[in-house]
């Protein structure tokens, strides 16, 4: 039998309320219903489902809404909905389940036959399990079937998601890259909404069936899954592994919805977080223009992120849309302006007085009351720096000039005074209120200053890159594995690639441990862990930089030791599609599969003694970035043409 009342409601507290965010199964895209699912969260009872003996709707311990599904133990039970495709598409159907014992299965089928099955663990609690790429035409017949094991089961909120555009493959000598690989990327796959989706406005843990309804745009999860809204900081970091996936609308959507809502009467702040509809501002986080959540590292993340954004798409709207451009422009310049009072020297403050009130830094732990933060000074850092990229590609050349300049002194400021002169643990992190200067493990404002690469390279920044590590092994670890996800970044950005791979495994091998935040479910369901996996697999491992405006594609390899080989097939990057393989660190093979010509910046570390191109001798050519030296061989990669560069 089911498990009992009294001991299902034992785990309400524990569980995640939302509302299904399929209105009445109704999905639709661009006015026209692709796939209807009817009553997905079993809001309506039993309607449009089909019920075996032993199963039925339950209201007890609902995932989302006031009702669930539930089977009972034993085999041969089934609740199931079978439906035509109006059109052909490709999607991801998911839904959030908890099982009393091993042996049920979460199946999908078209036209009777198996095309995913996800063999369901024994898990008392509510865990997301996903069918990835299922691939209908017009005309299909499609079951979405929940089948029994051998302990009880129930089921909620079923969500669909569009096939991303993209579908990189990564081989490899070790196969844990290419396990994690793909998990990630299906993972990912399974958040992003499906536009022109109806769903529920302002759902939070305080009221599950939030306040009315809306069209969703294009977006994907960040932030919390029993929310019905996208994070900016969670999206800036999740926005390089969408990008990956071909999910450039969705970043566009998402981002120009942060810079609409940085206006005057917020000072330029953007909200913390907004609804799927990509317009409302989530309630919970949002009382009105001056109670909100808001910290002062995001601002300027999002514009660095949105020239990262421009790179990996070459979307001209990142320097036409005037909504954008104005953001970009506030953020750095009247934004510092206006937070800059209590210790004026061109570095934006919070208030000292909680989230609501504007915080420093993204560390919300503590009682430090900081104005200034590292991990504030370092975005700003990054700001000005993607401000002057994105002025040189609008024809800019004086803003380009002019934000370069206040990245440099900004820089400067830091390592000869912000930053004091201890090393390690004795380097400053943050000023508070009353002007104290912290030392010490500050977590988001200790790793952000080496992972935006604002420390001057040489023995300082060394000895702060093994402090963080050191703090972050032992009893410094954040406790919140959204937090950890940071960590390979902030090592593959000094080439400490054995550390960032131990910290890109540590992330994925706690992806089914229980969150801190039971509402959560486990690890691997807080959507921030599968997008930065796939971003750290392209960016860190192999060292990818795109720059779609101009076609150019710079990559170095990072491989960690043991990794012989890592290959991407299929790689999106402005509308075109590569190929790159590392083996070791002195050999690349780019492959360029588009219809233009690409430049290939090819970079391997040190100074070395001979380069070849496709076997052919090569001009030896060094460069220094952040005071590393490197070999590089620029190549013009025809369309169709497969080069190999290799370095002795």
């Amino acid at each position: 039998m089911r498990r009992t009342r009294p001991a299902r409601m034992a785990l309400v507290a524990a569980l995640t309320l939302l509302t299904p965010l399929v209105l009445d199964g109704q999905v639709v895209a661009a006015g026209q219903p692709l796939l209807t699912l009817a009553n997905p969260g079993f809001e309506l009872g039993s309607t449009g489902w089909t019920f075996t003996p032993g199963t039925g709707v339950a209201s007890n311990i609902p995932h989302g809404g006031t009702k669930l599904v539930y089977l009972d133990a034993g085999a041969g039970r089934k609740v199931s909905q079978t439906v035509t495709a109006a059109a052909p598409g490709t999607y991801d159907f998911s839904a959030w389940i908890a099982t009393g014992g091993p042996g049920a299965r979460f199946v999908v089928r078209v036209n009777g036959v198996t095309v995913g099955a996800v063999a369901l663990p024994s898990r008392p609690t509510y865990a997301r399990h996903t069918v990835s790429r299922v691939e209908l035409r017009a005309g299909d017949r499609l079951e979405a079937a929940f089948e029994s094991g051998d302990g009880w089961v129930n089921a909620d909120d079923l969500m669909i998601s569009p096939g991303a555009p993209a579908d990189p493959v990564v081989t490899s000598s070790d196969p844990k890259a290419v396990e994690m690989f793909d998990w990630a990327k299906r993972k990912a796959n399974s958040w992003v909404q499906l536009p022109g989706t109806v769903g529920p406005l302002n759902v939070d843990e305080r009221y599950p069936s939030g306040s009315g309804t809306a069209v969703y745009g294009p977006s994907y999860w960040a932030g919390y899954a029993h929310r019905s809204a996208f994070y900016s900081r969670d999206m800036v970091h999740q926005l390089g592994g969408a990008a990956v996936l071909g999910l450039h609308e969705e970043n566009k959507s998402m981002l120009r919805a942060f810079a609409a809502s940085s206006t005057v009467k917020h000072k330029y702040f953007p909200v913390w977080a907004v609804n799927f509809d990509d317009e409302t501002y989530l309630s919970i986080d949002y009382r009105n223009p001056h109670s909100y959540v808001r910290e002062v590292p995001a601002p300027f993340e999002l514009v660095e992120k949105a020239d990262e954004a421009y790179r990996w798409s070459g979307d001209p709207a990142y320097l036409d849309d005037p909504v954008l451009w104005d953001f970009y422009r506030h953020t750095t310049e009247e934004f510092i302006a206006l937070h800059d009072a209590r210790k004026p020297n061109g570095v934006a403050e919070g208030t000292g007085d909680g989230i609501f009130a504007g915080a420093a830094s993204y560390n919300e732990v503590g009682e430090e009351r900081l104005a200034e933060s590292g991990d504030a000074i370092a975005s700003q850092y990054r700001a000005y720096l993607a401000m002057a990229a994105l002025a040189e590609s609008k024809g800019d050349s004086t803003l380009a000039a002019d934000s370069a300049e206040k990245a440099a002194d900004l820089k400067e400021y830091f390592n000869t005074t912000w930053s004091g002169t201890g090393s390690g643990g004795a380097m400053v992190r943050g000023y508070t209120v009353d002007g104290q200067a912290l030392t010490g493990w500050g977590k988001e404002n200790s790793w952000f200053m080496p992972m935006k690469q604002l420390i001057d390279p040489g023995a300082r920044n060394d000895a702060y890159l093994d402090y963080v590590d050191q703090q972050a092994s032992g009893d410094g670890k954040p406790t919140n594995i959204e937090a950890i996800s940071y960590l390979p970044d902030t090592f593959f950005a000094h080439d400490r690639n054995d550390t960032a791979w131990k910290w890109m495994n540590y992330v994925y091998d706690q992806r089914n441990v229980q969150h801190p935040v039971s509402r959560q479910g486990p690890n691997g369901d807080y959507p921030e862990v599968s997008y930065t996996l796939v971003d750290q697999t392209v960016k860190g491992l192999l060292g990818l930089a795109p720059d779609a405006p101009n076609r150019r594609i710079t990559t170095q390899s990072r491989l960690p030791a043991g990794m012989d080989w890592l290959k991407i097939d299929q790689l999106e990057i402005g509308g075109q599609t590569f190929a790159l393989r590392h083996d070791g660190s002195t050999k690349s093979t780019l492959t360029n599969y588009g219809s233009a010509p690409y430049t290939w910046e090819a970079r391997f570390p040190g100074q070395r003694s001979s380069v070849t191109v496709d076997g052919t001798a090569w001009p030896i050519r060094t460069t220094v970035v952040n005071g590393t030296t490197y070999t590089y061989a620029d190549i013009a990669v025809q369309p169709g043409r497969t080069v190999t560069v290799e370095v002795g």
